[in-house]
Order: structure tokens, then sequence, then C-alpha cells
């Protein structure tokens, strides 16, 4: 089940209590103080984890805590640290402090393993030991544990995927990836047959790969809430690139291909001026004799209209697939090179 909304609680642990104890040996009529001091409270740290692709994980279990640090003992027995609670994250998971009504980005998860410490333990409090003096030789007193920290936070997913797939819908998305990748997304000839993005790893040699995400469809004023809305703008957001899924068989293909952008453009200005291809799908739906003359009229319209090249393809019969795939690589790879 795919889930990219969550609002949770971390609470760290608390630190132990220093201990207040003296010497007790034979012979050792007046023995000094010997409490040890508190341990810590564990941590409750987020941990990016490649592997997961949803916060499914969120959707009944709301509290996350990392153990009381142990109290001190006698004989100058430190207690034991609080384990730390890691919580693991989808890479692109955006963490939001919503603590007493605020709303504060406080972290980001980008990177596999890599760890953000969320609320943090309690330090240990100190035993009688430490507060003798030379005026005081025998405290009977000990400092206790620091105190937990507590944080209501918002998770928000947005998958992190080197092409998105954008088209209308029933435009032939998820009929494309579960052509090309090992992704295995509902399919049927209806619209918004995909209610929740999918990733799907697409290889295009032994050595050579790239995430796809497929997008559920966008319908002209999705940036305003119509169709499935925003919802699932935002995972578009992360992509390196795009490749807008056209159906060849639209009453104008070019016109589809702007409103496309146009969405994109009011959701975020940047959006669209990310690297693309133009894909005209279902070709297998055009009558061989045809196909030559309305591929041609359409790339004619589209080069002189906006200057875009486009590839027509079909996931049914496997026609410019392989292009498509050495294409889509070479886009990514690009984008690559120039951020870096």
């Amino acid at each position: 089940m795919f889930i990219d909304y969550a609002r949770i609680k971390v609470v760290s642990g608390r630190g132990g209590d220093g201990c207040v104890s003296f010497r007790r040996e034979k012979f050792v009529a007046k023995g000094g103080p010997d409490g040890g001091d508190g341990g810590r409270g564990g941590d409750v740290i987020a941990v990016g984890d490649e592997n997961l692709n949803t916060l499914v994980a969120f959707r009944y279990n709301k509290l996350f805590k990392a153990k009381r640090g142990a109290h001190g003992e006698g004989s100058n027995c430190t207690g034991k640290t609080g384990e730390d609670y890691y919580l693991k994250l989808p890479l692109g998971t955006i963490i939001y402090d919503i603590t007493d009504g605020k709303h504060e980005k406080i972290a980001e998860i980008t990177k596999h393993g890599e760890e953000i410490k969320l609320a943090v333990g309690g330090n240990g409090g100190r035993g009688n030991k430490r507060f003798a003096t030379a005026t005081n030789k025998a405290p009977r007193y000990a400092k206790p544990g620091g105190d937990a920290q507590e944080f209501e936070l918002e998770l928000e997913l947005r998958l992190m995927a080197d092409v998105g797939l954008v088209g209308f819908p029933n435009a032939g998305k998820s009929t494309l990836i579960s052509r090309i990748s090992h992704a295995h997304p509902k399919i049927a000839n209806y619209e918004f047959t995909t209610l929740e993005p999918s990733l799907g790893v697409v290889q295009v040699s032994e050595f050579e790969s790239f995430v796809m995400a497929d997008i559920p469809g966008i319908i002209e004023g999705a940036h305003d809430g119509k169709g499935l809305g925003i919802q699932f703008l935002r995972h578009i957001e992360r992509t390196k690139s795009l490749l807008f899924l056209i159906d060849i068989n639209s009453n104008d293909p070019f016109e589809d291909y702007q409103i496309l952008k146009k969405e994109l453009h009011m959701y975020d200005p940047y959006m669209d001026k990310k690297k693309h291809l133009i894909v005209l799908s279902k070709l297998d739906t055009i009558p061989e004799e045809e196909r030559e003359e309305t591929i041609e009229l359409l790339k004619k319209e589209f080069e002189e209209k906006s200057q875009e090249n486009i590839i027509s393809i079909s996931s049914v019969s496997g026609d410019n697939i392989k292009k498509l795939t050495r294409e889509l690589y070479e886009m990514v790879k690009l984008e690559e090179s120039e951020v870096e």
C-alpha cells in the first residue's frame, strides 16, 4: 500500500538519575561518596532506507520512543546509556516539526544510510561523588536525569526517480512502465486506473539502468485540485527528467502536451523546465498504411510549434521501445553530468 503522508510523535529517552551512595567496606569506617552518574537517554534518529518507498509503516503506529538511561549505582557505576530508536524512512521524505501548531521544515532524507537526530536524549544526572568538595566531603544529594524531548512531526514523501512519467489518464503510462521495467501497476481501459505512484527500474543494458516513476494521470486544472489534484504532482518535483506520454489517437496531441506543461508550470514554474522527451503512445492502433504519414505530420507540427522532437512507440508491439529506453538513459546521464 502506498502512503505518502503521516503524522507521528517521537520521544527521546530521559536521562537516568545520579546515585547517592557511600563506600561500605570492612575496616573503612567513613567511606566517601561513590554514587555513579545516570546513563544518557537514547535519541530518536531518522535514517534513510533505499529499500522503502512508502510511509505505510506509520499508518497505525504513531508513537516512537527511545529508551531512558539507567540510574547510576554505587561503587562509581555509571548507568547504562538508553538505546537509540532508529526511524527508517524512504528516500525523499521531508520532515516537518508541527509541535504546538507550528509547521517548520527540519530535515529532508535524500541518501541511503543518512542519519538525522529528531529528538535528543536527556543527559544522565551526576552522582553524589561529583559534588564532593574539601568542605563537603559527604554530599547526600545527586542530580536527576535530564528531561526527554518530545515532538510532533509531519512526514511527507516525494518519490525520488530519474524519470517521471507524465500524461493524461489512460495515455498508456502503466502499460509502458510494465513493459520496460519490473513494475506491475494495475492496467485497465478507463481513466485513473493508477491511483498511486509506482517505481520501476528500467534495465537498458547489463550495467546501465535508471528508475522511472509512474505518476497518476494529470488533467487540466490539476494544479487547482481537479481530478486527483496536486496530491501526486509533488512526486514529479523529485524526478531528474520527464517523459511526456501522449495518446497518438488524441484529437490534438500537441495541445495535450501544452496542457501538461502548463499544469506543471502552474504547480511549480521550474517543473516544465526539466529535461524531457515527448512520446506518442499506442502506435499499434494506427493502421499500418497510415502510420508513416501520421507520424510525419505530428513530427512537423511539434518541430514548427515548439522546436521539439517526438518518438512514437507501441508498448504492446514493442515498436521503438529499445530506442526510447536508450534515449531516456542518455538524457538522465546528461542531467547528472550537468549537475556535477
